[in-house]
Order: structure tokens, then C-alpha cells, then sequence
């Protein structure tokens, strides 16, 4: 006896052609190349460019152009050498420990500013954080007016032979840029102590506002920053 065949509901035959129909028609997906680019360094005091950057070049400054359109889409610095790394990383440890030598201070002196007898002894809580960051912007603009110097007589020396026909040494070369990064680090070091600063002044006149209104027995508001502190 012949088996005889199990019909479908219309409706599962209705869904079963529209699959079939879309796998038939759906495309097949390419994958997408990677998209090509020009690198472009100095070797040996000429420029190089090519679609590859050798294994040499990889820790060398270099721009990456679109080949399409020509345009640089990217420069990149060299390779920090031992001795850049670890002056970067002086440079920022400084800086943090700073941050929270200033931050434990506010800490301290907002715990202790309804302690003061007198204004005098809340001018002189705020004179000893102001003398700190004075000093440490005094620090930062001798170290800047210092790397300026430097930086100055390495871009003459640079001038002087290029002036002369000369080509300028790579040693030379890195070190201008070397020094450049330096005294960017530290200008914005001495942004930040200066803004630090700024903030003292207004801080001091906000603690005196809240220091008398305590004294006089009036309710004191809530100060206008969160970090007023003597």
C-alpha cells in the first residue's frame, strides 16, 4: 500500500515560498577590502612613501594619506624613546601628587571651617594653600621660560643650517620635537596651577561670606562652588 503523502496547512506553504523566495534573492554578501593607504616618513633625511611601512619605520614619525583623495588622514609621533617615556612619566606623577596634596587640603580645611576664632585665622588657612600653588606656578614658568630657551637655540641651529645648505641632523631633528612636547606638557601644567589660583581668590571671598554670616548668627547659604574651602 502506497504511503500517502502529509499535506501542509496553506498557510505554512504560503511562508515556506516567501523564504524560499528571499534566500533566492537576497545577495550574497563581499566582504569589504581594507581600505588602502600612503605612508609617508623620513629616512636618512629624505622623505620615503609607500602603501607599506616597513618594520623599520614603524617606530618613526609618519602621515597616512588617503590615496583617493590625497589627504592626510592621520600623523603620528614617533616612538618615545627610554629616557622621554620616563620623563613623561615623572612629569605626570608630579602633577597627580599635586592634585592630591590640593584636594586633601580642601578636604582638611572644609572640616575645619566652622573651627576658626577670627577672619585672621581663616586668611591664614587660605595664605597657606595660596602659598603653595604660588610656588609651584613659580616652579612651572621657570621650567617653561627654560624650555623655551632651549627649544629656541636648537630651531637656530636648525635655521643656521638650513641656511647654509646644510641638511639638519636627525639627532637634532628629535631633538626639537622632543623638547616641544616638553614644554607643551609643562605650559599646561602651569594652565592648570594658574586656573587653581584664580579659583583661591574666589574661593577665600565665598568662606569670608559664609564666616560672617555664621558669626552674626544668620543662616548660612550653601557655598557657590563645591570646592569652597579655606
Amino acid at each position: 500500500m502506497r504511503p500517502v503523502p502529509r499535506l501542509l496547512p496553506p498557510s505554512l506553504l504560503v511562508a515556506a515560498g516567501l523564504l524560499a523566495a528571499g534566500a533566492a534573492a537576497a545577495p550574497q554578501s563581499k566582504p569589504v577590502p581594507a581600505q588602502k593607504k600612503i605612508y609617508c616618513w623620513d629616512e636618512g633625511g629624505r622623505r620615503v612613501c609607500g602603501d607599506a611601512l616597513p618594520p623599520e619605520a614603524a617606530d618613526r614619525a609618519r602621515t597616512e594619506i588617503n590615496p583617493k583623495s590625497g589627504l592626510a588622514t592621520a600623523r603620528i609621533g614617533r616612538a618615545l624613546t627610554p629616557e622621554e617615556r620616563l620623563a613623561a612619566q615623572q612629569a605626570e606623577e608630579a602633577a597627580r601628587r599635586q592634585q592630591e596634596a590640593l584636594a586633601q587640603a580642601k578636604r582638611r580645611d572644609l572640616a575645619m571651617v566652622e573651627s576658626y576664632q577670627t577672619e585672621a585665622d581663616l586668611r591664614r588657612a587660605f595664605g597657606e594653600r595660596i602659598a603653595l600653588v604660588d610656588e609651584a606656578i613659580k616652579t612651572s614658568r621657570l621650567g617653561v621660560a627654560n624650555l623655551r630657551n632651549s627649544l629656541s637655540s636648537l630651531l637656530r641651529q636648525a635655521g643656521d643650517r638650513e641656511l647654509g645648505s646644510e641638511p639638519v641632523p636627525k639627532g637634532l631633528a628629535d631633538a626639537i620635537q622632543s623638547r616641544h612636547r616638553e614644554l607643551r606638557l609643562q605650559q599646561r601644567i602651569l594652565a592648570d596651577q594658574e586656573r587653581e589660583r584664580a579659583s583661591l581668590d574666589a574661593e577665600l571671598n565665598d568662606a569670608l561670606e559664609r564666616y560672617r554670616a555664621m558669626k552674626a548668627g544668620a543662616p548660612v547659604a550653601p557655598a557657590a562652588t563645591a570646592n569652597v574651602t579655606p
